[in-house]
């Protein structure tokens, strides 16, 4: 009698245990429901996604600044007024995707979109992988455009302004641009159509990978390039290319002269491809085969 006496009670212990267990998984279950913030939710396998969209409106020649991300970053450009801003945030977990968030600022004349971290340092060191944010903008194409420190490959259409890229990992490609442009600190392959060019021209440094300078017909620049690990070519036949006597140097007179165009530090080649009216939103690879083999050297 005294054995069956206890091995009820335990039965009845493990009951309560059991109901207290469900009850509390049911609780926190709820708790995670009203903890999520808008746009968020968590698929079965406990990963969780946060959606951004929101439109701002910019006035002509507004600064635009995306930094931080960690992630592709595509920026499409046309007429308008209007900044449509969408990021994409997934985390293998709710917690995990809380140690980073993405602050939109935005004036008349300027929008900054960042990501940055709000956990501890503990957390950054053990928690894990670091969330991904992707990002596309729908802007005008008169702007300042301005992309640093972008842990993933950098994409874009036609920019009329100003244009600096710095701190990627990365390959960067521009559709078209006119203006000027700044590019350093890029670890990967960049791409630029250089459609017209002020006097402040173009600065590309620190680029690990090749550069590809698309060009069209009429325009007036001159190319400087030194302290290379590669060779500089050419696929317009009307491009002459001069090579210096000592180290990696070499000179380009493009049509009169005039927009100076300077290529330091480069862990590639330069090319120099003919740029088309048809590449106006396209994504164009930087050199096909048959380009590459039919590209011409310097002397």
């Amino acid at each position: 009698m005294k054995r069956i006496f206890i091995v009820v009670v335990l039965v009845v212990i493990a009951g309560v245990a059991g109901l207290v267990r469900m009850q509390s998984r049911s609780s926190g279950a709820q708790q995670q429901s009203a903890n999520a913030t808008a746009g968020e939710s968590v698929n079965e396998a406990g990963e969780a996604r946060e959606e951004i969209r929101k439109t701002y409106r910019l006035a002509p020649d507004a600064q635009v600044t995306i930094a931080g991300i960690n992630g592709r970053v595509e920026v499409k450009t046309s007429e308008t007024d209007t900044a449509e801003v969408h990021v994409v945030r997934t985390a293998t977990s709710r917690d995990n995707l809380a140690r980073r968030r993405v602050v939109i600022e935005e004036t008349s004349s300027s929008l900054v979109i960042r990501a940055e971290d709000t956990g501890s340092w503990w957390s950054r060191l053990f928690g894990g992988r670091t969330p991904n944010e992707e990002v596309t903008i729908s802007a005008p194409r008169r702007m300042a455009l301005r992309l640093k420190g972008i842990n993933g490959r950098v994409t874009g259409g036609e920019v009329e302004g100003a244009l600096e890229v710095s701190g990627v990992n990365g390959r960067v490609e521009l559709s078209q641009l006119k203006g000027s442009a700044k590019v350093s600190g890029i670890n990967g392959s960049v791409s630029l159509g250089l459609r017209e060019l002020n006097e402040r021209g173009v600065e590309a440094s620190g680029v690990n990978g090749s550069v590809e300078l698309r060009v069209p017909v009429g325009l007036n620049a001159d190319l400087v390039a030194k302290g290379m690990n590669g060779k500089v070519r050419s696929e317009i036949p009307e491009v002459s290319l001069d090579h210096g006597e000592y180290g990696a140097s070499y000179s380009a007179h493009l049509g009169n002269g005039g927009a100076p165009i300077k290529v330091t530090g480069i862990n590639g080649n330069v090319i120099l491809t003919r740029l088309t009216g048809t590449e106006v939103g396209s994504d164009k690879p930087v050199l096909d085969k048959k380009s590459a083999a039919n590209a011409k050297p310097a002397l």
